[in-house]
């Protein structure tokens, strides 16, 4: 395989919390300006600001190795966490705000486009306070981006179980272990894993038709879970909801790397994208998103319930010589390895909800995102989310 499928970047969204209440604040525009001020973890990393001002972003810059990767997420997690604790705010990384506000008050980030979609969307918008862990991985061109998305349909489900993180959503369990990709995203009509397109010519129409039907305000604004990167030459993978640790992200990370790469390894050999049912993978999605890692899967390719261990299993044997290619395949079933034994983000909040309700969550929540897993589990879920 050639160096195709070899860079790859992380943005992931964070909320922005009161320390007293725990609901979210529109504080992004101060605490991204004092991040920005502090030296940045490497050149091209980014901080941005998201759809809501009670929301921020971190991009890593391009990179080819895991450790890389690794170190920018942490180095970020920590400039924002400091940053939005000197404003007064707490970081949190979860796909839904799990305390209830304070007032209905729902702030957009200024800027043309986020009007726009504010205008469009209307009352669809008012609890869509959500975030999510996006991986980019690197390929020659948007025909090749597409006819890879194609052959990762069937794997996104799996991706998403493995990264549940929003089973809370404004003090209540809504029964899901990511209402984020369910009862958020599930809203819109270009959302879910997306069709399959037999070029670009037909992805390229079908976009320009959501715009004219008026399900977007442009052709950036898809909610699916897989696409060619609108602004980059990169294949963009978006159904992990915004992950609780450092060590989650960088499994999404490698875990899509990989199956990049692996879609690039059967493109070459001239395999065509198996074309699952898109009424499977919907059932499938719906699945990963009900149980996360708890309960029974839906395989795409044989149409039927299995354990979504038995998955996560079949998915680490179909991108393991993409792994070994790498030099990720140890760290990669390591991390796996982690999530089967720990939980994913999804059953902690779960535990620390049982444990001390919603403020127990977002605790363990903040602890978590500036932090690390080993930390945790030395430390337990029973510490002030404001130690000072």
């Amino acid at each position: 395989m050639s160096d195709a499928g070899l860079s790859m970047g992380v943005e992931e969204e964070f909320l922005l919390v009161d320390p007293v209440t725990g609901a979210t604040v529109a504080r992004a525009e101060p605490v991204l300006a004092r991040a920005r001020a502090a030296p940045s973890p490497a050149p091209d990393t980014g901080l941005q600001a998201e759809l809501l001002r009670t929301q921020v972003e971190a991009a890593t810059g391009v990179c080819t190795r895991l450790a890389e990767v690794r170190r920018q997420l942490r180095e970020s997690r920590a400039l924002l966490a400091d940053a939005a604790r000197a404003e007064d705010a707490r970081l949190v990384s979860t796909g839904t705000p799990v305390t209830a506000a304070a007032a209905p008050a729902f702030a957009f980030s200024p800027g043309e486009r986020f009007q726009r979609i504010a205008e469009m969307g209307g009352g669809v918008f008012a609890d869509y306070e959500v975030c999510g862990c996006h991986v980019h991985v690197g390929v020659p061109d948007r025909e090749t981006a597409l006819a890879v998305v194609n052959h990762l349909r069937p794997w996104l489900p799996t991706l998403v179980a493995l990264a549940v993180n929003s089973p809370i959503d404004r003090g209540r369990d809504r029964g899901f272990a990511s209402c984020r990709v369910t009862e958020k995203m599930g809203r819109f009509p270009c959302s879910g894993v997306p069709p399959w397109f037999e070029s670009v010519a037909a992805y390229e129409r079908e976009l320009a038709r959501l715009v004219d039907c008026g399900a977007m305000v442009d052709t950036a604004m898809t909610f699916w879970l897989a696409r060619p990167s609108p602004r980059l030459p990169t294949v963009e993978l978006r159904g992990a909801d915004a992950v609780a640790t450092v060590e989650d992200a960088t499994l999404q990370a490698g875990l899509s790397r990989a199956l990049v790469r692996t879609a690039l390894a059967d493109l070459a050999a001239g395999r065509e994208a198996p074309r699952v049912s898109q009424q499977v993978c919907a059932v499938a999605l719906w699945a990963a998103a009900r149980y996360g890692m708890t309960g029974p899967g839906v395989h795409p390719l044989r149409e039927r319930r299995v354990p979504a261990a038995e998955l996560a299993a079949e998915l680490i044997d179909h991108v393991t010589p993409a792994l070994e290619e790498t030099g990720d395949l140890a760290e990669v079933r390591a991390l796996l390895a982690g999530v089967l034994r720990d939980g994913t983000g999804a059953e902690r909040q779960r535990l620390a909800d049982a444990r001390g309700g919603p403020r127990a969550v977002l605790d363990l929540l903040v602890r978590l995102t500036a932090g690390d897993l080993q930390a945790e589990r030395q430390a337990g879920p029973t510490r002030s989310m404001d130690p000072s």
